[in-house]
């Protein structure tokens, strides 16, 4: 559960992006809380390292925890270790990883699965820097800044009394948010690429001959909902099927499970499935209005995706530049975020 190693490369050049690399730049040297929040596959636990290692800390000890992982005993033990005899099995003294990482970060992966008890006592380290071991009965100092990392709403969670309100208002001393990949299209493919060529590197192939416009328009049309991670696993996967090195991506495997042999889903009901086969549009309609409409809907979509970036646009809609701007001016549909 702990880690040592230095900080990985990160990529990326969206201006969202890079103005949330910047928030962890100003962040970094202070030893306050901070709390990391995301969807799944963002990489928060990259950005947790990130923030370790451009701080003063960075000679001290690195520890992560996944919460979500234990059950509350064990975190009470893993967190503030325990005494020889604490517990049947308890043979000896434990170090728990407030005190491994005394003078360095301790990371709380999946925050919010943390009990209302263990929360109490993981406040009174944040005030007081200090700790007790389990069976023990000295006091022990220690100085941690402690990083939390999440994908829950953790403010929906202490309005409803599932998370300590003081707590959260000490970890968020700053809040940094990760911004989903699909509000980063500029970064798709460098990052594509470069998991692409790590694959092809790990299979022991010469080169990586590179993407096809088909493959590239797929990658850039996919609105990632498992994000980076998604993203770094459905590219690998491109890889390691394609047969020959020397030959460009064409199909990006996006769904392991694809298959003419996929088993039915059986949780449905025969009535539910009736009934959503069974939708129409209203009618009657004026379809060339209803036409424009859509047309004009898809446009304005796709220029807010791509960060008003048209020829990324125009990638995201299966147009030519020179299409795009065409239908941009018939259309009347801005081309700035102004």
């Amino acid at each position: 559960m702990s880690t040592s190693r230095p900080v990985q490369t990160i990529i990326g050049e969206a201006p969202v992006f890079l103005e949330m690399l910047e928030h962890v730049s100003r962040a970094a040297p202070l030893s306050k809380p901070v709390l990391v929040v995301g969807e799944r596959g963002t990489g928060k636990e990259l950005i947790a390292a990130r923030l370790h290692y451009l701080s003063g800390r960075w000679e001290g000890g690195f520890v992560k925890v996944n919460c979500a992982a234990l059950t509350e005993s064990i975190l009470e033990s893993e967190l503030f270790g325990h005494e020889a005899g604490a517990f049947t099995g308890a043979a000896k003294t434990h170090i728990g990883h407030f005190e491994r990482a005394d003078g360095g970060t301790l990371i709380l992966d999946e925050l919010a699965t943390i009990s209302l008890r263990m929360q109490e006592k993981i406040l009174r380290v944040i005030e007081y820097g200090e700790i007790q071991r389990v069976g023990g009965n000295e006091t022990l100092n220690v100085d941690v800044r402690i990083v939390g990392s999440t994908n829950a709403d953790l403010r929906a969670l202490a309005a409803r009394g599932q998370f300590r309100e003081d707590l959260l208002d000490r970890l968020a001393f700053d809040v940094i948010t990760i911004p989903p990949l699909r509000e980063r299209a500029e970064d798709i493919l460098p990052l594509a690429y470069a998991f692409a060529v790590n694959m092809s590197s790990e299979l022991r192939r010469p080169l990586f001959a590179g993407f096809g416009p088909r493959a590239s328009s797929s990658l850039l049309k996919y609105d990632w909902p498992g994000n980076v991670r998604e993203l770094k696993n459905a590219v690998e996967r491109s890889v390691y099927r394609s047969p020959e090195s020397n030959e460009v991506i064409t199909e990006i495997a996006f769904d392991p499970f694809d298959s003419p042999f996929t088993l039915a889903d059986t949780s449905r009901s025969t009535t539910t499935a009736t009934a959503a086969k069974q939708v129409t549009p209203l009618l009657p309609t004026h379809l060339p209005e209803r036409l424009i409409d859509f047309e004009r809907d898809l446009l304005d979509a796709a220029m807010q995706r791509a960060r008003y970036n048209q020829r990324l646009a125009a990638e995201l809609l299966g147009l030519s530049y020179d299409q795009l701007r065409g239908r941009l001016r018939k259309h009347n549909i801005k081309t700035s975020a102004d």
